[in-house]
């Protein structure tokens, strides 16, 4: 077995269940959620993000128990299937169900909620656009305002850090937007959760995200995209779901960021941050995630992750 690089142990690695697949709290073409539990601990990860809410058990005790028999720890919960921040009347909405992920994810002891934007301007399935792809000024500053509210009150009320997800097909996904999203929201409340490969499919530089706004990269998922599959995406206008079911994200290091310049970046942070490995692949057949989950931990090991 290859040695590891020498690894930053303030770098955590886990992984989530989209990396089995899984976009959705209930969908029968997706991983049944004990296997995803089953197959993790199996891979040998500690850490694990909890994905869309519902798709694990969403009874505290119920999935502490579960988590607990195969020696998993949760690095953070997961909120998707609302945006309308720009909108000041879906606000309400959004608070509500963002503060029962806050709930469940304290309840478990973790400290992160990565927040994801989704679904976006464009369906995922047929490439429609459903709004503008961009913000007016005014629905700019509301959405800005809104995130800072979630994140105040997620820690406010349950200690849990708001992690915001920029994610292609969203208002947030150039290096441009992310840039301006962290020069316009509070650093008390809202962070960053870093994409890597989002932010090499709208063709952005993760590096120089993570040492531009080092105080606010506390969260990462990790990916590869690639760059054949993007090139062909960008050349035909896909939606980002339809370049997933063509293998956008695709396993490292076949594709682009350069992952160890990547880590290199995050091992200079003072802070402790939690890689989770975050391979979209939806759909896709049961059998085919677990021996992609194993060379890509082993993968990361050696690149210098132990944590």
């Amino acid at each position: 077995m290859t040695e590891p690089a020498p690894g930053n142990r303030r770098l955590r690695l886990g992984s989530c269940p989209d990396s089995w697949g899984v976009w959705y709290d209930d969908d029968p073409r997706q991983t049944p959620w004990h296997r995803f539990l089953d197959e993790l601990a199996e891979v040998g990860y500690e850490w694990l993000e909890l994905g869309p809410y519902g798709y694990l058990p969403t009874d505290a005790a119920q999935l502490q128990d579960e988590l607990g028999r195969r020696g998993l720890k949760v690095a953070a919960g997961s909120m998707h299937g609302l945006s309308g921040l720009h909108r000041p009347a879906e606000l309400p909405a959004i608070l509500a169900k963002t503060r029962k992920v806050a709930a469940l994810t304290a309840a478990l002891g973790a400290e992160n909620l990565v927040f994801v934007p989704v679904p976006g301007y464009r369906d995922d399935t047929t490439g429609a656009h459903l709004a503008p792809a961009e913000l007016s000024p005014d629905e700019w500053q509301t959405m800005t305002r809104s995130v800072d509210e979630l994140g105040r009150a997620i820690w406010e009320e349950h200690g849990v850090h708001l992690q915001f997800h920029p994610h292609a097909d969203s208002h947030v996904e150039t290096q441009a937007q992310t840039e301006r999203f962290l020069d316009d929201t509070d650093p008390r409340y809202v962070n960053l959760c870093l994409d890597t490969g989002h932010v090499a499919y709208r063709r952005g530089d993760s590096v120089a995200l993570i040492r531009g706004y080092p105080e606010r990269v506390r969260y990462v998922h990790i990916k590869q995209m690639d760059p054949e599959v993007v090139a062909k995406a960008e050349a035909e206008d896909l939606a980002f779901g339809q370049a997933v079911a063509l293998g956008a994200s695709c396993e490292p290091p076949r594709g682009m960021p350069d992952v160890p310049s990547v880590i290199e970046a995050l091992a200079e942070l003072s802070a402790e941050i939690f890689v989770v490995v975050e391979q979209d692949m939806y759909p896709v057949d049961f059998d085919v995630p677990l021996p992609i989950a194993t060379r890509t931990r082993e993968y990361l090991r050696t690149a210098g992750i132990t944590g």
